[in-house]
């Protein structure tokens, strides 16, 4: 029987990409994206430039912090109206090739490649991946990285291989070549925690964490994690492609540059994303009834959480104490990779 076939594909550095593509007087200076763009106040940093990172700028630290760090830098604010205008475009060329298309923020997506029963989806999706690919650089004037393999998994280790600009691809007979030298910490969801006690117990590489019995790791890292590891040692990921998006509905999903663990960072994300939907909540002159909730962990686990209003409304304020609520409500035993917000149940 025909397996399946999974794209990943990831825009090259997006925030930083958008900037200069705006502005190409930036290209090889020092900048940074965040918050309103004034590191005497508040805020967090959302993307760096190369040139500031190597100045030890990084992701998810206070503005006046890679002020300190990088005093020649320049700092913008996030213009997340230009950044959502590039998403939209990104996300309509991927919809043109299937109908499973599982966003992980602006500039990150699984494609999931459909094919007539009993017949191969792979060669499809090496075409299909090619053609993104080259309207995404034609379309939009930005680069993506792209991976090609019988799952989630693969098929975003792959994208990660051959990053930027990079395309790369493995038929699920060439799994376990491709995982077996692999150190450990290259596994998606392997943090470097875990990574660290893996090698403690004397496990460095993928084919090591194989051949590994299940119930060794379920008595290290509980039956959930210990479960995980084996399975994508092993290559294993039956997540399907679930779209986040649905046709009477507002939403907005953030990818964090960095696995964020600072709850205040999740809050203050989520905050803007409450903001931004219900902003385009009021000028489509709705009101929403329900709201979603949805958190990705690093090790690509994802939940989602819905509450009701007790009548539609388009106020903020309401909005936000029930998005807060279902926050609360959350378990964060590991660093989260993607949070985002869905309005729903419009009237």
């Amino acid at each position: 029987m025909p397996g399946r076939a999974v794209i990943h594909i990831e825009l090259d550095s997006f925030f930083v990409s958008v900037e200069m593509k705006m502005r190409p007087e930036l290209k090889g200076t020092a900048f940074v994206i965040g918050a309103d763009g004034d590191p005497a106040k508040r805020g967090f940093v959302s993307a760096v430039s190369p040139e500031a990172k190597r100045k030890g700028v990084k992701v998810g630290m206070t503005l006046r912090q890679a002020k300190k760090l990088c005093a020649e830098a320049l700092f913008y604010p996030a213009d997340l109206l230009s950044y959502e205008q590039a998403s939209g475009k990104f996300m309509a060329i991927l919809g043109d090739y299937s109908p499973l298309v599982e966003s992980f923020g602006l500039d990150e997506a699984f494609v999931e490649v459909l094919s007539d029963k009993g017949k191969d989806p792979f060669p499809a999706a090496l075409s299909i991946s090619n053609e993104m690919k080259s309207r995404v650089k034609r379309e939009l004037g930005l680069t993506a990285s792209v991976g090609v393999g019988p799952n989630k998994l693969i098929a975003k280790m792959c994208s990660e291989a051959k990053r930027p600009d990079g395309f790369f691809a493995i038929e699920e007979t060439e799994v376990e070549k491709f995982l077996r030298d692999l150190p450990v910490g290259s596994l998606c969801g392997v943090g470097a925690r875990t990574a660290q006690r893996l090698g403690e117990l004397g496990i460095k590489t993928v084919a090591e964490l194989a051949r590994t019995p299940v119930s060794h790791l379920e008595r290290n890292f509980g039956p959930i994690i210990g479960r995980g590891l084996n399975e994508h040692s092993r290559g294993i990921d039956e997540s399907p492609v679930v779209p986040f998006s649905e046709p009477d509905s507002l939403w907005r999903e953030v990818t964090f540059d960095e696995d964020a663990a600072d709850p205040y960072i999740l809050k203050e994300t989520l905050y803007a994303l409450t903001e931004d939907v219900t902003a385009r909540l009021k000028a489509s002159w709705d009101k929403a009834l329900t709201v979603t909730i949805k958190v990705r962990f690093n090790n690509f686990m994802t939940l989602t959480r819905s509450g009701s209003m007790q009548e539609a409304t388009d106020s903020m304020n309401d909005i936000w104490r029930t998005t807060l609520k279902l926050l609360e409500g959350v378990d964060l035993p590991r660093p989260v990779r993607l949070v985002g917000v869905k309005l729903s149940g419009l009237v």
